[in-house]
């Protein structure tokens, strides 16, 4: 963690502590889980590159599918549920009544009505990977996409970590999963800018000014001869510590997790999806993240995680919904909206969904329960071809009868529209062997 108040080390003549300097100087920031050979290396690599971004709500839970995108007219009452299809901009194209503001936006939306390859299980993994929890399990498992964008493109920004989860902690710790780093390590963890993440951006009774002095810092180390590193190494790190002190004395950070920079007008567009119902031990609808995650993409993050809702409607599937959705309808019309007169749209892709379906049946609580066999997804944005649905379930949303498509293609897609190719890109493992991100290709009807 960055806290450069350590009570008990050894100081120096200056009244810095030698453990102070050397969190410095290894940036060992925890706040952003990169090293500095990691964190600017990867940049020195890439170049110049177009900011492409991803911001991914994890609808944890398993939202009903046969109630958000795929309504079921011709089903018996037992299945068909409570809700009318609406028509939406783009002829042919019908979702739920309870998005009346994404209806008008469906030329913008791809939406998916057969994923399948769900495991019954309450976690976020193949959503973050794309891959099952136990793929590589023995090696720390595999690296979400975040991760895996921090890794291979670095930061836009030096001041500005790659990947934020911004997923606020729930009692089901799986929901709040903002996508692990897997093999890849600690170092490529999201940045999480919940309390104790914004806490140790603080510098903590070591001024600005002291961080500046790298003269002083470094002669702090009265043994330590320069002229004896015929390797280089040390100058190397003193140049990467005064990037790691820009990192620390920027503002912009923090200036993107402040939302009382937006207008009022703004704010209240996205709402704050007050009051919280139907929460339980998962995630709030936390409106106003949606609103945060354009702010810190237009800021230079890569990937925002976040997780919306808690979807596992065992009870009252209908109630929950009609909260639920409507709450969504209005944060992801307002932010896809914002994207498209930010100029962003085209580089930014948003994509929307849960770890599996529901049952078709509704069961005696008015709920509906897990149902792995097929579930849904809502992609935006990214410079794909939009305004249309791929695949379909059968009369009684049972199963997908046309077009199935697997969470690999999916997350396939998104490293697509980042500008990674999935079929020739791979990381090494800690074996040292090399390891495709996903095993499939992108969505042909989008690219």
């Amino acid at each position: 963690m960055l806290s450069l108040a350590i009570p008990g080390s050894t100081r120096l003549c200056d009244g810095l502590t030698r453990r102070h300097f050397l969190k410095i100087g290894a940036f060992s920031f925890g706040a952003f889980q990169f090293s500095l050979a990691d964190l600017f290396k990867a940049e020195a690599a890439q170049g110049k590159r177009s900011h492409k971004a991803l911001i991914h709500i994890f609808l944890g839970g398993g939202p009903p599918h046969q109630d958000l995108w795929d309504i079921k007219t011709e089903a018996p009452k037992e299945i068909r549920g409570e809700f009318q299809p609406i028509p939406t901009n783009v002829p042919g194209i019908q979702i739920c009544e309870v998005f009346p503001r994404l209806a008008k936006l469906m030329d913008k939306c791809v939406i998916i009505r057969s994923i399948v390859g769900a495991l019954d299980r309450h976690a976020a993994e193949q959503c973050m990977t794309g891959w099952p929890h136990v793929s590589l399990a023995n090696l720390g498992g595999r690296p979400s996409v975040g991760a895996v964008v921090a890794k291979l493109q670095g930061p836009v920004d030096p001041a500005i970590p790659p990947f934020v989860g911004l997923a606020q902690p729930t009692q089901h710790r799986p929901w709040s999963d903002p996508g692990q780093p897997g093999f890849l390590g600690p170092s490529y963890s999201a940045f999480r800018p919940d309390g104790e993440g914004l806490r140790n951006m603080k510098l903590n009774g070591i001024t600005i000014e002291h961080l500046y002095d790298r003269r002083r810092l470094i002669q702090s180390f009265d043994h330590l001869r320069r002229d004896l590193d015929a390797s280089g190494q040390i100058a190397a790190l003193d140049s990467m510590t005064q990037r790691a002190f820009d990192v620390l004395t920027s503002s912009k950070l923090l200036e993107a997790l402040d939302l009382s920079r937006e207008p009022e007008s703004v704010r209240q567009r996205y709402g704050d999806g007050k009051p919280y119902k139907f929460q339980y031990d998962g995630a709030p609808t936390v409106n106003d993240q949606l609103l945060l995650a354009r702010r810190l993409v237009e800021a230079g993050v890569r990937v925002v995680t976040l997780t919306y809702g808690r979807w596992d409607s065992h009870g009252n599937n209908f109630g929950l919904v009609r909260d639920h959705g409507g709450k969504l309808d209005q944060c992801l019309s307002a932010l896809l909206e914002d994207l498209e007169q930010r100029g962003m749209l085209q580089d930014v892709t948003v994509l929307v969904w849960g770890e599996f379906g529901r049952t078709p049946r509704i069961n005696k609580d008015a709920g509906r329960d897990h149902w792995p066999q097929v579930s849904c997804a809502l992609l935006a944005g990214g410079g794909m071809r939009t305004g249309q649905v791929i695949g379909a379930t059968n009369r009684l949303g049972e199963y997908a009868a046309q077009r199935p498509v697997t969470f690999q293609e999916v997350i396939a897609t998104v490293y697509h529209n980042l500008g990674i190719d999935p079929a020739t890109t791979t990381i090494l493992d800690p074996t040292g062997r090399p390891q495709h991100l996903v095993q499939a290709e992108p969505l042909r009807e989008v690219i």
